[in-house]
């Protein structure tokens, strides 16, 4: 009984690696995010090689791939979003800074630096620190 289980779960992880190399081999190499895309079809490639490592009763190594598997796939994420792909869709890095002049809380990050460096120079601050004051009239 136990050898039946074994094999249908072994082909269950055989089935789900052909799914998982169709799926790489048919991806468009020049579609934007591709690195995404191959992380999730690679996740299904990962559970049938757990569920394979199971059928042959390595438990102690499917558990352990089990937990490494989506921290590794988060950190090629997460390197490829911080590194390649800001530089690849510059979409992403551009943002217009929109400051409405009527509003007496929001004001130009220029505008900011200039008063930061007015005010250190007068208070001769010390330049790891900024201090930047409101000053509210009672009147409005």
């Amino acid at each position: 009984m136990i050898e039946y289980v074994q094999s249908a779960l072994l082909i269950i992880s055989a089935i789900l690696i052909i799914i998982s190399a169709i799926g790489i081999l048919t991806i468009k190499v020049d579609s934007k995010n591709v690195v995404y895309a191959r992380i999730h079809i690679f996740g299904v490639f990962d559970i049938a090689c757990i569920i394979a490592m199971i059928a042959l009763g390595q438990f102690l190594l499917a558990g352990i791939y089990f937990i490494l598997a989506p921290f590794i796939a988060h950190a090629i994420a997460n390197a490829y979003w911080k590194k390649e792909d800001r530089e690849n869709n510059l979409d992403l890095v551009t943002v217009e800074e929109v400051v409405e002049d009527d509003n007496p809380f929001m004001h130009p990050k220029e505008k900011m630096q200039a008063l930061e460096s007015e005010n250190s120079e007068k208070l001769k601050a010390d330049e790891r620190f900024s201090v930047t004051m409101l000053e509210i009239d009672e009147g409005e």
